[in-house]
C-alpha cells in the first residue's frame, strides 16, 4: 500500500507510522473526569470502511498527515496536512 504525502507525494507504507482515528478529540484538562480521560485512552471503536486516519510521514519530511481510507479494501482516497485540517476545523 502506499500513502500519499502532501510534502514528499505517493509513498511506500513503510515510511510511516500509525497513531490512530483523526476524528478523536482530546479532552479538555480542565474540564474532564477521569471517565473522560479513561474513554479517551482506552475506548476505541474500530470501524469498518471509510474513515480518517492520523498517520506521521516518519521515513521522509516527518509531516503529521491525515489520510483519508476505507479499513475494509484499503482504498486511499487522499491525505492533507494535520495543521491545515486542525486550522480549518478551528474557523468553521
Amino acid at each position: 500500500m502506499k500513502l500519499p504525502c502532501p510534502l514528499c507525494g505517493s509513498r511506500a507504507l513503510e515510511e510511516f507510522t500509525y497513531l490512530g482515528d483523526a476524528s478523536v478529540t482530546r479532552p479538555d484538562p480542565e474540564t474532564e473526569t477521569l471517565d473522560d480521560w479513561y474513554a479517551f485512552v482506552y475506548l476505541r471503536d474500530n470501524p469498518c470502511g471509510r474513515m480518517h486516519e492520523l498517520w506521521q510521514h516518519s521515513g521522509g519530511c516527518r509531516a503529521w498527515i491525515v489520510v483519508e481510507r476505507d479499513t475494509l479494501t484499503h482504498e486511499v482516497f487522499g491525505s492533507e496536512l494535520a495543521r491545515d485540517r486542525n486550522t480549518r476545523e478551528r474557523a468553521a
